[in-house]
């Protein structure tokens, strides 16, 4: 059996041939994925709407899971084997009704890409009372993948691919006050955290799914103007990351620098169709290739050891289950 991932043993680049300025057409190139079924969520917009095009664009069917199906139909229309479903994630009820009509279908699932997310929000809670950004960057992608099983073990090669984020480095996960109820509620705390969390995940999920041929991937789509994730951020929280000026105007050599749409996603691509993965799995990819431990001081590139521990994957699974309330592969 293939070795796993706790505490970041595998985080080496593979020497992948691609680097942070691959796109997704280069990515995709010489790929057919005629058969294969893939499923993305948060499909309407940004990377979400690359990913479907070039999975699409390789003979893929995809289904689209969107919050906004008006949205989802005006830029998806000219796709060919795409189906557009509404799936709204912090609602456990439209999580599990999307995941029971796809499991109705009998269809095997060979890639579940989960995509959405939600960035810098004020602090909103669901209906159970946990934060957003945890419901939606991360208990909606325990509880799809979990309702979503069955699908994904029917065939011998199935990808989970969870797309985090460089942001998890913002923090760890807080296991006494993950909701933040008895400490001030800090939105980019609590966006890290959730990005902490997916990663975690996904360490764990590899570990417990691989005998069963699932494998599973966490993301850095890289840093990227132009797509809607940050559109509530508070122009303060821009400034704090350095996206704006004192002026509130964007800083246009910051901008220039970071990625394009095209680029953001190739990461997916690449790790949604690589051979190089098929024996590897819970890594952290960034740049279409397996991300290095981050070391240094600040924001940098690669992944904090931090949100590869296997004890705190471990005890976030058992924190995930009781927080959702099922039971999955324990």
């Amino acid at each position: 059996m293939s070795q796993n991932n706790y505490n970041g043993v595998l985080q080496k680049p593979l020497g992948s041939g691609f680097n942070s300025s691959a796109t997704t057409s280069e990515v995709i190139k010489g790929i057919k994925l005629d058969k294969k079924v893939a499923i993305v969520t948060g499909a309407s917009t940004g990377i979400g709407l690359e990913t479907v095009k070039t999975l699409s664009s390789a003979g893929a069917s995809v289904i689209a899971a969107v919050r906004n199906i008006d949205k989802a139909k005006s830029n998806l229309q000219k796709l060919a084997n795409v189906e557009i479903v509404e799936l709204d994630l912090m609602s456990t009820d439209s999580i599990d009704s999307f995941a029971a009509w796809f499991l109705s279908t009998n269809r095997s699932l060979d890639l579940l890409i989960n995509n959405a997310g939600i960035m810098f929000v004020p602090l909103r809670r669901d209906d159970r009372g946990i934060e957003s950004q945890l419901a939606t960057n991360y208990l909606s992608v325990f509880r799809l993948t979990s309702k979503l099983w069955d699908a994904l073990k029917s065939t011998d090669h199935s990808r989970v691919l969870n797309i985090s984020s460089q942001g998890h480095q913002f923090a760890p996960f807080n296991f006494e006050d993950p909701n933040f109820e008895k400490r001030e509620f800090d939105s980019l705390s609590a966006y890290g955290q959730s990005k902490t969390a997916l990663n975690l995940f996904t360490v764990e999920l590899d570990n417990r799914a691989k005998e069963f041929g699932v494998r599973a991937y966490a993301i850095h789509p890289g840093n990227i103007w132009g797509t809607e994730l940050a559109r509530e951020a508070s122009p303060e929280t821009l400034q704090q990351m350095g996206f704006l000026d004192k002026n509130g105007e964007p800083i246009q050599e910051v901008i220039d620098s970071l990625k394009t749409v095209a680029q953001g996603a190739a990461t997916t691509i690449w790790a949604a169709t690589s051979p190089l993965l098929d024996t590897i799995g819970g890594v952290y990819l960034e740049d279409s290739d397996i991300a290095q431990i981050a070391t240094e001081e600040g924001f940098t590139q690669g992944v904090r050891a931090y949100s590869l521990e296997e004890k705190q994957a471990k005890q976030l699974w058992d924190l995930s289950e009781k927080m959702t309330g099922l039971n999955f592969l324990s």
